[in-house]
């Protein structure tokens, strides 16, 4: 028996993310070669010519996934009885501007999005956001939706986790599916955290831990956090344009975890709502690593060893997200 076609709606849809990110949806990559789709692309109204033709293309794919696809500027049409929102529109920090200012114009902006998620999405709808400042983004996304469990609503941080991957299996010559357990902590922002203290890196029939591999502890403390909290910024002065093609790969990563789970004793990292683990303040929408049970529901890896260098830069970039939001609830009342 075919399967209920999966609703997903994507926000900016005519970005340069969405644009990379919609075909791998449309022909199966995020939920699977036998699962139909229906996208609802949401995005602003002068966007509406470009987002048609975003369409136009999907069309002419002739993807047999793809049953549906619906472009609208208006969100209670976008957010109908949504199975997965993945919000990659936001307002862009410009040239000059103060962080303050650019927290409030996405306060705006996600405090209407959970408010239309909240009043047509389904309730079970799993929420990925991904426009930045993505962690307080899903903070007062979720704040707004408050019959939607908060458990729904997580940020990606899967970029920066398979940015760490790469660095990790370039410095071994491997691989880097052959890299697992690698975290991010915190904070989708230059005070990430990538820890590797417990990465895997399989090595034929069985695995190793990275940091017995590489065996150079300066590298895993400096140049490897270092340029995965700064390949976002690397990548813009290279390409004078955004991370999308990796952006748009890590979404589907995230989302097919998510949907199917992770496998055997691996994890993943996912900003989700805090439960006070590893001391994170409560309600803090914090990078953690999680498991996955197919379906979608997710545990904090717990029991972690926590060293005095992994506290001060977990502290450092909870500290970021602890200002981060209280300037946003100002904003938000």
């Amino acid at each position: 028996m075919e399967k209920e076609p999966v609703r997903v709606c994507v926000t900016g849809a005519a970005g340069q993310i969405a644009y990379s990110l919609l075909l791998r949806i449309a022909r199966g990559d995020m939920f699977g070669s036998d699962q139909p789709v229906i996208l609802h692309l949401l995005d602003l109204d002068f966007m509406m010519e470009s987002l048609n033709g975003v369409v136009m293309e999907l069309d002419d794919c002739a993807l047999p996934v793809l049953v549906g696809a619906i472009a609208t500027s208006d969100p209670a049409v976008a957010f109908k009885d949504i199975d997965v929102a993945i919000l990659v529109g936001a307002f862009p920090r410009k040239e000059g501007m103060e962080r303050a200012d650019l927290l409030k114009r996405n306060v705006s902006i996600f405090k209407a999005a959970g408010e239309a998620l909240n009043a047509h999405a389904k309730k079970t709808v799993k929420v990925l956001v991904v426009g930045n400042p993505a962690n307080t983004n899903c903070l007062i996304c979720q704040r707004s939706a408050s019959d939607i469990p908060a458990a729904n609503f997580t940020c990606l941080t899967r970029l920066d986790q398979n940015r760490a991957q790469v660095q990790i299996a370039k410095k071994l010559d491997v691989n880097a599916q052959n890299v697992s357990n690698v975290i991010i902590w915190g904070n989708h922002s230059s005070t990430q955290f990538p820890d590797a203290r417990f990465a895997q890196v399989a090595t034929g029939a069985s695995s190793q831990f990275a940091p017995a591999l590489i065996q150079d502890d300066a590298w895993l403390k400096g140049d490897f956090i270092k340029t995965v909290q700064t390949r976002g910024g690397a990548i813009i002065k290279a390409r004078k344009l955004s991370s999308a093609m990796s952006a748009a790969q890590a979404i589907v990563d995230h989302m097919r975890d998510w949907t199917y789970g992770t496998s055997g004793e691996s994890w993943t990292s996912m900003g989700i709502v805090s439960d006070g683990s590893y001391g994170i303040p409560a309600g803090l929408v914090y990078s953690m690593p999680v498991r996955i049970s197919p379906g979608g529901a997710f545990q904090i890896v717990q029991n972690l060893e926590i060293n005095d260098f992994a506290r001060e830069q977990m502290e450092v970039t909870a500290k970021e997200l602890i200002e981060e939001r209280e300037l946003a609830l100002q904003f938000l009342a």
